[in-house]
């Protein structure tokens, strides 16, 4: 069993290799945002893209919301941020094509 900073650490490279995956100004907002100091405008951003993303049947919404959400959320709530880096960690195990 891995211990939880070497899953914590493992997790943050493949999201690092992800936002390097994405258009320049999106790349630079997912930074900006998951610092410490957003924490002030993460938390309603997430809070917001987690019910977005489950009306995804709408159509400006979509179920892209929802891990986002949950992403953003765990940088700041201890629980949720074990469970989505296990998530991502499970992930790139699975696709490591999308983590190059």
């Amino acid at each position: 069993m891995r211990d939880h900073a070497y899953v914590d650490a493992l997790a943050e490279q493949h999201i690092a290799k992800l936002i390097a995956h994405l258009p320049p100004w999106a790349g630079n907002a997912i930074r900006w945002i998951r610092r410490p100091a957003a924490r002030w405008v993460r938390m309603p951003v997430a809070i917001c893209l987690i019910p977005g993303g489950v009306f995804g049947f709408l159509p400006v919404l979509g179920l892209w919301m929802l891990p986002l959400g949950l992403i953003l959320l765990g940088v700041d709530v201890p629980i949720i941020r074990h469970g989505m880096h296990r998530f991502i960690n499970w992930l790139a195990e699975r696709r490591p094509q999308w983590f190059q």
